[in-house]
């Protein structure tokens, strides 16, 4: 009986040691999203921007590659990645100016974000935006440029 729960013991203390030793997934830094259109207020241009969430690391590895594969595709990326993923939208219509995005309640539980920009070049991939903690999305008439914020 005592060599059983000495061994119960070692296996135990193994399994312990493993989860300790096994790598964690970074979870994101991003704690605001906040889009500014430096266009023209009569400039006749309506876009989008996407701000993906995802807190399942698999998914990282089915994002699309540019930015028509995302807004060709999103909606049935959305369905399938379930709960495993937020998307945050914002229309930007002609005469927008600026918005804080309202992020996801598990925002701070995701391991990879990312943000895709309808009115930038089609094979444009998206932003990785995991390791930004303020995030600043300016829109042009040349494309989206997306950096940390002050």
């Amino acid at each position: 009986m005592k060599s059983g729960s000495i061994r119960g013991r070692a296996r135990t203390c193994i399994l312990a040691l493993l989860c300790l030793m096994a790598p964690l997934a970074s979870q994101a830094s991003v704690n605001s999203v906040f889009v500014q259109s430096r266009l023209d207020y009569n400039a006749i241009l309506i876009s989008s921007v996407d701000v993906i969430f995802l807190y399942d690391p698999a998914l990282v590895e089915t994002m699309p590659d540019t930015k028509s594969a995302w807004f060709s595709g999103k909606a049935g990326f959305i369905e399938a990645a379930g709960d495993k993923a937020d998307l945050v939208h914002v229309f930007i219509p002609q005469g927008f100016d600026s918005e804080m995005l309202s992020l996801p309640d598990r925002h701070d539980e995701a391991v990879a974000v990312y943000v895709y920009a309808e009115h930038d070049a089609s094979q444009r991939g998206p932003v990785n935006i995991t390791d930004m903690d303020a995030v600043l999305v300016e829109i042009n008439q040349f494309g989206i440029l997306v950096s940390a914020r002050d």
